[in-house]
């Protein structure tokens, strides 16, 4: 399906957006609230909201300015769109249904749950009658290649950023026994800290042509101590790494590591490893077929605790879909990750009081029987240097 557009006036384009992912996402769209429009016996799908509504963004066949309401309309393949920036006056939520009326359109609408209440009430008021779907989830739910494309640029700029603070960390000594850079015969040796690495980061994200919209961490989970970004690292210490830039084109990458400079080998090397080979288990355990989130989240667990983890050995696991929000859809329990499904799989296991091993990685789901891709996955190794390879 192509659908033809109907609108008031054309909208601006937005920056970066490309038109061939905006068009992949257009008719795959349009496929989803076809079949569910046949289903239910309804006659569209509507929805209202800004641009800064990913699922406006998503759905919309033209970039959204400002207030901007949509509809589907499925016996003509036809979309629908009315803009608060548009010359003609009125609640765009009331043009739309004012078109619908002019079509000769009758029956049930059907719109995201979430949709605005007072556009709700311009289109009850104009004596359309609403019926809740979860149809625009489900379609985002499932990957185009130009939506995996542009996750995986995303990632790759994320990659570009963690690999720049390893390279920072591959270069430190160890000074008065914290991390230092620098120093020589005439100046002194500047530790390092995790305003210092979340700087590097930022920086390499911005010239891999990526925002880093203010995701990027550096060890998240100290935030309880005191003056965590400013307190300087230690050898010996694992050092995580977070970052989840937005790319051009408006997708998110995610990407987790964890680091040791001078290690000595001890825990976090056990916890390392189970983390590492449960990433490896989701990934054969997708291969076979559909799972459910909560069958993958707890694949992931179960993988970490039989390297000896018992119960009280805290194991945390989160899976959840990326692309124009840092977490979507699957991310409940009962969604299904599936073929087309791009997936954030992001595991932490506990070292001692106050640090983890985590890693996270983006996972790219084929048809049954079909491994998945890690999308721009850097080495999962505790060694800065690894990462450089």
């Amino acid at each position: 399906m192509t659908g033809r557009t109907d609108r008031d006036a054309t909208a601006g384009g937005r920056v970066g957006d490309r038109p061939g992912v905006a068009r992949q996402r257009r008719d795959h769209a349009a496929d989803v609230f076809s079949r569910v429009l046949a289903d239910r016996d309804a006659t569209a799908v509507v929805h209202v909201g800004t641009a800064r509504d990913p699922g406006l963004r998503y759905a919309c066949p033209t970039p959204p300015t400002d207030r901007t309401a949509i509809a589907y309309v499925g016996a003509d393949d036809e979309w629908l769109v009315r803009s608060a920036g548009d010359d003609a006056s009125g609640h765009p939520a009331r043009r739309l249904a004012t078109a619908l009326a002019d079509r000769g359109l009758e029956g049930t609408v059907l719109t995201p749950p979430r949709v605005p209440h007072d556009a709700a009430l311009y289109l009850e008021g104009a004596g359309v009658e609403l019926a809740s779907t979860d149809a625009l989830e489900r379609a985002r739910a499932t990957k185009t290649d130009g939506e995996r494309a542009a996750i995986a640029a995303a990632q790759r700029a994320a990659a570009a950023g963690i690999r720049r603070a390893a390279s920072l960390l591959a270069d430190t000594t160890v000074v008065d026994g914290l991390l230092a850079v620098g120093g020589g015969p005439s100046t002194d040796a500047e530790p390092v800290t995790p305003t210092r690495l979340r700087t590097a980061i930022d920086e390499a994200i911005v010239r891999a042509g990526a925002f880093p919209v203010g995701n990027t961490a550096v060890n998240p989970d100290s935030r309880g101590r005191s003056d965590p970004e400013e307190e300087p690292l230690r050898p010996g210490e694992p050092i995580v790494l977070e970052a989840a830039p937005r790319g051009p084109t408006g997708y998110y990458g995610g990407l987790v590591r964890t680091l040791v400079v001078d290690g000595d080998g001890g825990r976090e090397r056990r916890v390392h490893v189970g983390v590492t080979q449960s990433f490896r288990s989701a990934r054969s355990m997708l291969t076979a077929g559909p799972e459910s989130v909560t069958a993958v989240a707890a694949d992931l667990e179960a993988e970490v605790r039989s390297f000896g983890f018992g119960e009280d050995d805290a194991i945390e696991t989160r899976v959840s879909g990326v692309g124009l929000e840092p977490r979507e859809r699957p991310i409940d329990g009962g969604d299904d990750v599936g073929p087309g499904s791009v997936v954030r799989l992001d595991v932490a296991g506990q070292v001692g009081a106050e640090s983890r091993v985590r890693i996270a990685d983006v996972l790219a789901v084929h048809g049954e029987g079909e491994r998945p891709d890690w999308l721009a996955a850097p080495s999962q190794s505790l060694e800065p240097t690894a990462l450089l390879e």
